[in-house]
């Protein structure tokens, strides 16, 4: 039967409603709607039911946009991107043994897109043919004797993020971090920044593969002496999330970091923060 007047807007509002109660319980976790369709027999009807939709969208998505976080009992963070910004001194030691053995450096951006894997791979990448240079063992060892004596010399915590493990830590939450760094360079940076909140600093080294793999995140949970229960991984990049995935976490994905919003939601992204305090929950 034909709607008409003010029973066909009540009638169509009310049928958008319920579409979006139903697409809100099946995609609580996931911060895209799909498209609704709506059947109307008057074209009046349809482009009023269109208008409706597109509202509700909107409104739908601010209010997924500023849920509420949720209240978890132990936090495993990212290193580089997430706590601490390393990415001059990255650069500045990668260039130094670039330069050292008569390479040509990279920029700051290049090397923004070559971290997140590890700094093998980082000297891979910004190395002419990676590995297969036969100089790149010697460039490699270079940049590690130079970064482990220069890892603190531009780096430093994001702001506020000293707020937001002192706040935690007033929770009683547990709290680690795993990386991709060197054990030792991994360990002597959590350490120096962060040693009065985190006790547990997990690196690479032998035995324990590196992310996406899940070892770091394992020896982090047998380190804590907690289960994974109630637990959230918090990183800025694709391996982050690659990593939470297979340690079966959810994962917040920060915005401050080396990958943009959309890089990270092309890599399966659900929950953002753009400041440190927003990973706390009201």
């Amino acid at each position: 039967m034909s709607l008409s007047g003010t029973d066909s807007i009540a009638s169509v509002k009310g049928s958008a409603r319920r579409k979006f109660s139903r697409l809100a319980r099946s995609t609580a976790h996931r911060s895209r709607l799909t498209t609704i369709r709506l059947t109307a027999l008057h074209s009046g009807e349809l482009l009023m039911g269109c208008l409706l939709t597109a509202v509700y969208t909107l409104l739908y998505m601010c209010k997924t946009d500023n849920r509420k976080m949720t209240n978890y009992e132990t936090y495993i963070f990212d290193l580089d991107g997430t706590l601490i910004d390393t990415l001059e001194d990255l650069k500045n030691s990668c260039n130094y043994a670039l330069r050292e053995h008569g390479m040509p450096e990279r920029t700051l951006e290049e090397v923004r897109q070559f971290v997140g894997n590890g700094v093998r791979k980082l000297m891979e990448r910004a190395v002419p043919n990676g590995e297969e240079n036969e100089q790149f063992g010697a460039v490699f060892d270079c940049f590690r004797q130079h970064y482990l004596e220069h890892s603190l010399d531009h780096t430093g915590p994001y702001e506020g993020i000293i707020d937001l493990l002192s706040e935690l830590k007033r929770q009683g939450k547990h709290m680690a971090v795993v990386s991709n760094k060197f054990y030792d360079a991994t360990r002597e940076l959590v350490h120096h920044f962060f040693g009065e909140y985190i006790s547990v600093a997990i690196g690479e080294r032998e035995g324990i593969r590196r992310k996406p793999a899940p070892d770091t995140v394992d020896e982090a949970f047998r380190q804590l002496g907690v289960s994974k229960t109630g637990a959230v991984y918090v990183g800025d990049s694709d391996v982050d999330l690659a990593t939470a995935r297979n340690s079966g976490l959810p994962c917040i994905s920060v915005l401050w970091g080396f990958r943009d919003k959309d890089f990270l939601l092309s890599h399966g992204a659900t929950c953002f923060v753009s400041s440190p305090m927003e990973i706390v929950a009201g």
